[in-house]
């Protein structure tokens, strides 16, 4: 089978994307919000077998790993409990997708996080949705102020309860931005590779996996600037007097396969371990367009993995073998379904 990690939520019905305006402008006004929407199984199958369902046919794979839309975290909206009860809504409307397509979804949660506030405080609902609602991982945000940069770095102590609740869990987190409240980037095409970059940057930094050696993280997009500038990373390794990155992080981290170009995914299978890649599209998400040069869509990143000509078991293990390796809950869902 083919499974995708990384796919959003992107078509939420309308209801819900309006809750959240309505919930922020509440915020703002000191007033309570409104309850939350009523939304019907009907509205959620037709947003989802006219979208999602409909190109994951159309392109060949089998299940996507399928987590609220992360532009719309926006976890500088707000405060602690305007994250709370956003995050709970968006993974609630996730698992009831998984619900009603558990053959091609498994869920992957956003978390409660807030700018100032402790990871910690977003322990209880990543237990939440993996333990009552069955998801198989996290999406993990280096900079809820979204664009300003005030956390710490991800290797910091300050992330620790979080990440020791992942690996008693067994649940990896991709490393994943919202939205940008900074004009100077824009979100998904400089602060999202922003983000990827400099998170690889602080993993390679720090000494997080001596201290969490069964921790696991998603770089996506490929890994941003990471495999292009290999060789600046493998050089700055030597000067901080750490071990080559193929030895200190990517033992722990993985990249995705949502570049939109052939000689990008060329490039990333030359400089990266295939058994660092996982195969991806984020299908839905930033761009949904057709590339005139090729006539298909620039997110339909099967081709260009068929492209690469890979030998049978390095395709199987990219395409499935990876993910169920990093995502073992994943791995044991599918099992219990004889998959």
């Amino acid at each position: 089978m083919i499974v995708d990690c990384h796919g959003h939520y992107t078509t939420a019905p309308e209801p819900h994307s309006r809750w959240r305006e309505q919930q922020v402008a509440s915020y703002e006004s000191g007033v309570s919000p409104p309850p939350y929407p009523r939304i019907s199984d009907d509205e959620i199958r037709e947003t989802i077998e006219a979208n999602q369902l409909r190109l994951l046919a159309e392109r060949g794979a089998d299940m996507t790993l399928f987590s609220p839309r992360a532009s719309a975290m926006a976890h500088h909206r707000g405060d602690e409990h305007v994250s709370e009860a956003w995050a709970r809504a968006c993974n609630d409307l996730v698992a009831r997708v998984v619900g009603l397509f558990p053959e091609s979804f498994a869920g992957v949660c956003q978390l409660p996080q807030s700018p100032g506030v402790a990871a910690v405080r977003s322990v209880a609902e990543l237990e939440r949705c993996v333990l009552e609602l069955g998801f198989v991982g996290c999406n993990l945000n280096p900079d809820p102020s979204g664009g300003r940069w005030t956390a710490p770095p991800l290797t910091d102590r300050s992330w620790y309860p979080l990440y020791e609740k992942m690996v008693e869990l067994d649940v990896p987190a991709m490393v994943h931005v919202s939205g940008s409240c900074n004009p100077s980037f824009h979100a998904t095409g400089a602060h999202y590779i922003n983000a990827d970059t400099t998170a690889f940057m602080q993993f390679l930094e720090g000494d997080l996996f001596a201290d969490f050696p069964s921790l696991r993280f998603v770089i996506p997009h490929g890994g941003g600037a990471a495999p292009y500038h290999w060789g600046r990373y493998r050089g700055l390794s030597d000067m901080l007097g750490k071990p080559p990155p193929a030895e200190h992080v990517m033992g722990n981290v993985s990249f995705d396969t949502c570049v939109y170009h052939q000689p990008g995914i060329d490039l990333l299978f030359r400089v990266v371990d295939p058994a660092s890649i996982l195969f991806g599209s984020e299908m839905l998400g930033a761009v949904r367009g057709v590339d005139p040069e090729t006539g298909h869509h620039f997110d339909d990143t099967l081709r260009y993995v068929d492209a690469l000509g890979l030998d049978e078991p390095v395709r199987a293990a990219v395409l499935e073998g990876n993910a169920r390796r990093v995502y073992p809950r994943l791995d044991s869902l599918l099992r219990s379904r004889g998959r």
